[in-house]
């Protein structure tokens, strides 16, 4: 449980440090032209993604009830935030790889995190639906229950006389 709150709480910061490592890397492994690359793709689509799948994420009701994220979460965050630190080191070698993979793995944990939100709220409309509608509203057959009369007094203050 502490790994999946820890990641609660690693989303919105990440929205900020991811994007900083990028430019850290470049500044530390890489230099030269590609610095445009950094500043006006990589820096502003890190920062909007996981904005995105933060909202996603803590927009399900399981995740703000518990303050925690899905073990999903926990492997998908996991899995792309390596990979995203692993692109800033700016391997020649693999880089290439090493970004394609971080973009699909980017666009798996779009689909998951709706996933999981429409999973949710799938079961929970249905049990609003039929609280409210369905399970006050008195069917056809069934009768209304019997109401009497209520009483009422009335007490006069003063006795007007002529």
């Amino acid at each position: 449980m502490w790994l999946r709150q820890a990641f609660f709480r690693w989303l919105i910061p990440a929205a900020f440090l991811l994007p900083l490592w990028l430019l850290v890397g470049w500044a530390v492994f890489q230099g030269g032209w590609a610095i445009l690359w950094v500043l006006f793709i990589a820096i502003p689509s890190v920062f909007v993604g996981q904005l995105l799948l933060t909202l996603l994420t803590r927009s399900r009701p399981s995740v703000r009830a518990e303050r925690a994220v899905s073990w999903w979460d926990v492997g998908g965050f996991a899995l792309w935030h390596a990979l995203t630190i692993a692109v800033g080191f700016f391997l020649d070698e693999a880089f290439g790889w090493l970004l394609a993979a971080a973009v699909v793995v980017g666009i798996g944990l779009v689909w998951l995190q709706l996933w999981q939100l429409w999973t949710e709220a799938k079961g929970s409309g249905a049990r609003l639906r039929e609280t409210i509608s369905w399970s006050t509203v008195p069917g056809v057959d069934e009768s209304q229950p019997p109401t009497r009369a209520h009483e009422v007094i009335v007490v006069r203050e003063s006795d007007a006389r002529d």
